[in-house]
């Protein structure tokens, strides 16, 4: 291979994704770096300004412009963060939101248009050749935080969900296939039945491949949201994900109006408590109980979402 050969490529890969940018208007009203921000307000559990410059190598002058003209369009709110008053945390408002739903369906769809132009049966072998590229020109470093981002679940990822966790749990902690049921029929149940505008699945990508995910459904109580299925694949962690799979659901969660942010769990799962307990969920109820072949101790923790000082 020659410089030449990975120009060539360049020049045919960015008119490919050119020609389907312009055609679909992808990002109008935006520029590029615009919509880069309102997707990363969207989908990183920090959000603060500082930690914005930083995720997408901006100077801080254009990035304040873009901020204040998103302001300016009610797209954002700024505040002094609690952790340190020297720093501007941001988030989206509802409308914010909107606009950054608009912005994914749109590139869901113009990313679609190029796919539906290769073969099925080709379709593995292209997203092998994407995964070697990245990993060859990533010159061995490790992944990064910048490098995994949530989306909505495709064709397959439910079914991964289900056998993931029961995976890892057996592996981790020594469930039994009562455990892999109990995941199944919950991820059944939002298949064949769900509010997405109340209820919703994030999978955590990295190189290709899903390495986390998270549910949010409808609790039997009047105003109250579920937390379910957070998991984060042991060869991802320390990248951030679990975190940022939490923020996703309290921030969905609330803007959809619940007023409470529920989960259920069992103490061993000593990580995913401390990942709780940084957004502000406390402990409500425990009670020892026998499931999945094992003696546990559950433990039922409790967000109030209408707590604005649990708002970052």
């Amino acid at each position: 291979m020659t410089v030449q050969d990975i120009r060539a490529f360049n020049r045919f890969y960015t008119n490919v994704i050119g020609a389907l940018d312009y055609s679909r208007h992808l990002y109008a009203p935006f520029t590029l770096t615009e919509s880069r921000v309102l997707y990363e307000l969207a989908h990183s559990a920090r959000t603060d300004a500082a930690d914005l410059r930083t995720e997408l190598s901006l100077d801080a002058g254009y990035l304040s412009r873009i901020l204040n003209k998103f302001e300016q369009d009610g797209l954002i709110e700024r505040a002094a963060s609690r952790q340190d008053p020297r720093r501007r945390h941001v988030t989206l408002t509802a409308r914010g939101r909107e606009t950054a739903a608009l912005l994914a369906e749109r590139a869901d769809e113009s990313v679609g248009a190029l796919l539906a132009t290769v073969p099925p049966v080709e379709r593995p072998r292209l997203a092998e050749a994407m995964h070697t590229v990245r990993a060859l020109l990533s010159d061995g470093r490790p992944p990064r935080r910048e490098d995994v981002f949530l989306r909505e679940p495709g064709p397959g990822d439910l079914g991964w969900m289900v056998a993931r966790n029961a995976a890892l749990y057996s592996a981790e902690y020594g469930f039994n296939a009562d455990y892999e049921g109990l995941v199944a029929r919950i991820v059944a149940d939002f298949a064949q039945d769900h509010d997405p505008h109340l209820e919703r699945v994030w999978i955590a990508e990295l190189d290709g491949r899903p390495v986390g995910c998270v549910m949010c459904v409808r609790d039997d109580a009047p105003g109250t949201a579920r937390l379910r299925l957070l998991l984060v694949e042991p060869a991802a962690r320390g990248l951030g994900i679990g975190d940022r799979l939490v923020a996703a659901v309290v921030g969905f969660a609330r803007h959809a109006g619940y007023r409470d942010l529920v989960l259920w769990t069992n103490d061993v799962l000593a990580a995913a408590r401390r990942v709780y307990q940084r957004h502000g969920f406390v402990l409500a109820a425990e009670k020892p109980h026998r499931s999945f072949g094992r003696d546990l101790n559950g433990q039922d923790w409790r967000l109030d979402l209408t707590d604005s000082a649990g708002r970052e």
